[in-house]
């Protein structure tokens, strides 16, 4: 069959790129971390732990989108963040599209993890994180685990991405932990796990028709808000403990930046709870600025520290 010009948008569309942008800030802040602290930095272990991080993002998203097809293609309420890309389909591009590029996505991972394993003197505590990192990438949309319809799959996503990831890339680069990982991890996954709620609203309607057991459908809209809620008041006060007790002033001022957009979500929430019309795409897009703000944020306060 031939491929056309159609083709390869709607493949890239399938990818969606955009998620991709939150993997290079993600492992660059643990990398920005580790060159903070006095360590040096090889550029051809940055570059293959960034494309080894990069594959698994896009075996997830693909295998995401063929495993949620089904429920996907009957979403009315789609934004560019939730409901699937809408790549798929009769319209679209064959369902096994997605599973294939999934596994082809998988395979050049285990390339790239085979030539960081044939480089040598990756520490133990790297591989561990890397291991985590695949683990809960893979469970989240495949079987038997599928965490995405678990209700536990938007905490695990939340710490795979938002605290293994840099933590992956700050031991590849010194062998070890420190406290300014934590300190700086905790509040971004605190904010991931905010900015899933959001996307996930649009969602509700079509995820309890398809009995797609996430954890909006488990414990309700309301109660699924009030955890928005109360992550991002967590993410401001932990951020608060780190500056305290040590997170250099130009992360913690950085990161300030955000907080009316904090505010704001909080009263977007409030006002879809009093029964206004839902601004989803206002939502959603300040779910996403939100994280992705604090984590880029973060990452230049290190780099000028």
């Amino acid at each position: 069959m031939r491929l056309t010009r159609r083709d390869m948008l709607l493949f890239i569309r399938l990818s969606r790129p955009h998620f991709l942008l939150g993997g290079f800030i993600l492992y660059a802040l643990g990398v920005s971390i580790a060159s903070y602290l006095g360590h040096s930095i090889d550029t051809g272990l940055y570059l293959m732990g960034q494309g080894i991080i990069t594959c698994i993002q896009l075996m997830t998203h693909y295998l995401n989108e063929y495993y949620d097809a089904p429920a996907d293609n009957q979403n009315p309420g789609r934004t560019p963040f939730s409901g699937g890309s809408g790549a798929l389909g009769p319209e679209g591009l064959p369902r096994r599209t997605a599973l294939y590029a999934g596994i082809a996505a998988l395979t050049l991972a285990a390339t790239l993890v085979g030539l960081l394993l044939v480089r040598g003197s990756t520490s133990l505590l790297a591989w561990l994180f890397l291991l985590f990192v695949f683990c809960g990438a893979y469970a989240y949309s495949a079987p038997p685990f599928q965490l995405s319809h678990s209700g536990y799959g938007e905490l695990v996503a939340s710490t795979v991405v938002a605290g293994f990831l840099p933590a992956f890339a700050f031991s590849l680069h010194t062998g070890q932990l420190h406290r300014l990982i934590l300190m700086t991890t905790v509040p971004l996954i605190a904010l991931h796990f905010a900015m899933l709620i959001t996307f996930t609203l649009p969602d509700y309607a079509t995820d309890l028709k398809y009995n797609k057991r996430n954890l909006m459908v488990r414990i309700g809209w309301k109660t699924a808000m009030r955890m928005h809620d109360a992550a991002l008041l967590f993410a401001g006060l932990s951020l608060l403990l780190a500056f305290l007790n040590g997170l250099p002033w130009r992360v913690s001022l950085g990161t300030l930046i955000v907080l009316p957009l904090g505010i704001a979500q909080i009263w977007q929430m409030a006002r879809i709870q009093r029964g206004d019309p839902p601004p989803w795409a206002t939502l959603t897009w300040g779910g996403l600025l939100l994280f992705g703000l604090t984590a880029y944020l973060e990452w230049v306060g290190f780099m000028l520290s």
